[in-house]
């Protein structure tokens, strides 16, 4: 069957090229017309974690209690604040950001409610809310409130009262929320049925279409809030926050970051083939097939509207390096057959190239895959969506590589190497003759970077702040700072405490529409001094920034009782009098409808150096538990911090899964590709230590895990196998000729060690593009991988010959 596979390749690739290039034309034109759908996304639904049960209950939380969806813009002005000219600015800002069609509303300082400035009485706020913008208001007073009032300092004033936020809220996309509404009710339907697998799969669809509508909508609404804030800059310091922001800078960086990546790979393709090759066939027929696949990817992620995320931006990178390397296996060999075969016509030489190369090359495809495909099990939907984006490239990338390029050859005349400088020849011919005499120094060498890894990987941490995920001049990284610093914490955590089951009350069917006081448990004056402790405790927490809950508004109200406590019938009262907008703003955020859920609103130190998130929501729940008496069924922790501290909390089990399956996977296919279990082990050996090594440096520098250094393990296993298995298929070969341990050993070291040595020294510059990104993961991504791909090579070129020898295999 293997002969008439070769027979059929020869005969419809070889034999007829010209079809061949016009039938791989047409399949990478048919792509290459989807690459303007192709889409980038990083909202924050990208990175959280597959089938996370805290999910569901952070949707519904976010729909009663009101969404994070909207844009904070700071405003520090050069003059004072509460002067009547800031104030005029402000006004004027907030005007025009209202005019956004995006924008529902914008709250600022000029339209909260004040109760003190000058003090008001309960019947005085029943009939007019009092604002900045009032006639009556008391400027002086206004100032003392907002900047020390419970509700308002260091939220929407600063305490210092030199720094304001505006809050831009953005219009909710009901049609979107519906859609993901449908699609998750049937989500938790058991049994699927037929018909219900297909509206899900319509559901699903349409939910990923409608989100892609809905950043486009989003980015160009920030773009437009921008402008507005571009033409203040001269009178104050501005920053633009919030989770849209974030997504939508993060975005940018990813489009910059491919674009960046994509043109400085290709240039370090151009001067590495021209320097080792030194002929213009071997730069652009490379080049054109790299630029094929990576095109290619890029049009069947249009096709099917599948989103970039941060994570897989650098799939364009990868493509590009891994289908070089497996056309410089095929210039390798080839011009290592022209000196040995002077007579031999093109077809003959293209044909043994390939016979000899098709099945490593295969293997190392498929190991390449095996290693990104691992990355299905961390549980993480980028990490997961980055695998199989790379399973399928790879699989183009060899589609091309053994028909394109060999085809394209067939066009031209034979060529001969051109003698000249052989550097790389010295350095590997070099390392066989050090690891033939210095054998015993090399172990010791492999022994120690084996107790690096061994003393480093017990010290890997999942602790990291999305801070620090970016540059400290990117708008992003400042603008959480200022609001850490000055307006109360970035990162939103809720904690939510349900009235015991036992204990909820009925209404009272003579309640008036709307009066919770008769029937909820926590609306009374017990309650609310319960509810008062709770947020002490809540508020005195070092991690935490600002906290708001039903208290915070009745510290309010209070005021007006001379700071006293209500009793439950005066409670009843002030509750009925109060004004919507003032309930709205006070209490409806914080308390359930029927008065038997809390909700706490707690903003995060993001910026803190000594957060961990783990031990604040453990120690958060067992200190209610334990200290307020609540029942653990009563207690609930929400919010994009929880979702986020799930995703870093499963990193190290994600790790395990990947690497686990990974190496079961490649040691399996060693198996069947040496037939000799000795030799898989073998195999195994070098690219184990390579991993372990870049694993446990990070453990001795502090570098965390995160969604993109998970993946720097199974990928550098993936793609370091390939010298592995390159290597022991060539040696087999040559030592069949004389039987020669070490004469065979020279020789592979004299010729495929140096397609060896192109292929990682490309890998490697490749990688090192990826330090130039805005993302800091990756850049520590690019240049861990570029690490581990070096020391991949020098395993495989020092420690597996040795490994080989002792192993007694041939």
């Amino acid at each position: 069957m293997l002969s008439s596979m070769k027979t059929r390749y020869r005969q419809y690739v070889l034999q007829q090229p010209l079809v061949t290039l016009v039938l791989v034309t047409m399949f990478v034109v048919f792509f290459l017309m989807y690459v303007p759908d192709f889409e980038l996304d990083a909202s924050a639904d990208s990175l959280i974690l597959e089938n996370d049960s805290s999910l569901k209950y952070y949707r519904s939380i976010r729909d009663q209690y009101g969404s994070e969806d909207f844009l904070v813009v700071t405003y520090s002005p050069e003059k004072d604040l509460f002067s009547a000219e800031v104030l005029q600015q402000i006004r004027t800002l907030r005007d025009r950001l209202r005019q956004l069609e995006a924008v529902s509303s914008v709250v600022s300082l000029l339209d909260v409610p004040l109760v003190d400035s000058p003090p008001m009485t309960l019947a005085e706020i029943a009939r007019k809310v009092r604002t900045l913008e009032s006639d009556d208001v008391d400027i002086v007073l206004a100032e003392q409130e907002l900047t020390s009032s419970p509700l308002y300092e260091n939220l929407l004033v600063s305490s210092q009262g030199d720094t304001t936020a505006l809050q831009v809220n953005l219009a909710s996309n009901e049609k979107l929320i519906d859609l993901i509404n449908s699609r998750d009710k049937l989500y938790d339907k058991q049994g699927v049925i037929l018909e219900t697998a297909s509206r899900l799969a319509e559901l699903t669809e349409q939910v990923k279409i409608e989100n892609l509508a809905q950043k486009i909508r989003m980015q160009q609404t920030i773009v437009d809030v921008r402008k507005i804030m571009d033409s203040y800059r001269g009178e104050a310091v501005l920053y633009l926050g919030g989770v849209p922001m974030i997504a939508s800078d993060s975005i940018d960086f990813i489009r910059s970051d491919l674009k960046v990546f994509g043109v400085g790979v290709i240039l370090f393709i151009v001067v590495i083939l021209s320097l080792s090759f030194r002929q213009i066939r071997w730069v652009v027929l490379p080049l054109t097939a790299c630029l094929a696949s990576a095109m290619t990817m890029m049009g069947y992620l249009g096709w099917a509207n599948w989103p970039v995320t941060v994570v897989s931006s650098n799939f364009i990178s990868l493509l590009l390096i891994i289908t070089l390397s497996l056309i410089i296996h095929l210039i390798v060999r080839y011009r290592e057959l022209g000196p040995l075969f002077p007579d031999a016509t093109q077809l003959e030489l293209v044909s043994d190239t390939i016979e000899s190369k098709f099945i490593p090359c295969f293997y190392t495809a498929l190991t390449t895959m095996v290693a990104f495909g691992s990355l299905l099990v961390s549980g993480i939907r980028p990490v997961i969506d980055f695998g199989w984006m790379m399973v399928i490239g790879i699989s183009i990338s060899f589609l091309l590589a053994f028909t394109f390029f060999p085809a394209a050859l067939m066009l031209l005349p034979r060529l001969d190497a051109v003698g000249k400088s052989d550097v790389t020849g010295k350095i590997t011919t070099g390392i066989a003759d050090f690891i033939q005499h210095k054998t015993r120094a090399t172990l010791i060498l492999f022994a120690v970077l084996i107790l690096i890894a061994l003393t480093g990987i017990p010290k890997l941490s999942v602790e990291n702040r999305f801070i620090d995920y970016y540059k400290d001049d990117t708008e992003i990284y400042q603008g959480m700072t200022l609001i850490d610093e000055k307006l109360g914490g970035t990162t939103p955590m809720d904690v939510i405490i349900d009235a015991p089951e036992d204990e909820i009350f009925e209404e009272d069917e003579y309640a008036e529409e709307g009066d919770i006081t008769s029937s909820s448990y926590w609306f009374n004056s017990d309650g609310l001094r319960d509810i008062a402790k709770i947020h002490q405790y809540l508020e005195n927490l070092p991690e935490t920034g600002k906290v708001l809950s039903v208290h915070t508004g009745m510290q309010l109200l209070e005021s007006l009782n001379n700071g006293k406590p209500y009793s439950d019938f005066k409670l009843a009262v002030v509750y009925k009098r109060l004004p919507d907008d003032v309930k709205d703003a006070l209490i409806t955020p914080y308390l359930s409808a029927d008065g038997n859920q809390l909700r706490f609103s707690i903003r995060i130190y993001e910026s803190d150096k000594s957060l961990r998130r783990q031990a604040l929501l453990d120690k958060i729940y067992f200190d209610l538990i334990e200290d307020y008496d609540l029942d653990p069924e009563q207690v609930t922790i929400s919010g994009m911090a929880v979702l986020y501290n799930n995703l870093l909390q499963s990193l190290f089990q994600s790790q395990v899964l990947t690497i686990g399956a990974v190496f079961a996977a490649i040691f399996l296919m060693f198996i069947g590709l040496f037939r000799a279990v000795r030799i898989s082990v073998a195999a195994i050996i070098p690219n184990m230590i390579a991993a372990g090594l870049v694993l446990g440096l990070m453990g001795w520098i502090g570098i965390p895990l995160d969604i993109m250094t998970i993946t720097i393990a199974a990928i550098s296993i993936g793609i370091g196998v390939d010298n592995s298995i390159h290597y022991i298929y060539r040696f087999r070969t040559e030592f069949a000729i004389d039987q020669d341990f070490w004469g065979a050993i020279r020789r592979c070291h004299n010729s495929i060690a140096r397609a060896l040595y192109y292929t990682t020294v490309t890998v490697v510059l490749g990688f090192s593009i990826l330090s130039l990104s805005n993302f800091i993961p990756t850049i520590y991504f690019g240049l861990l991988s570029g690490l581990a791909m070096m020391t991949a090579l020098t395993a495989n070129l020092m420690l597996l010959p040795i490994l080989i020898a002792r192993f007694e295999l041939s």
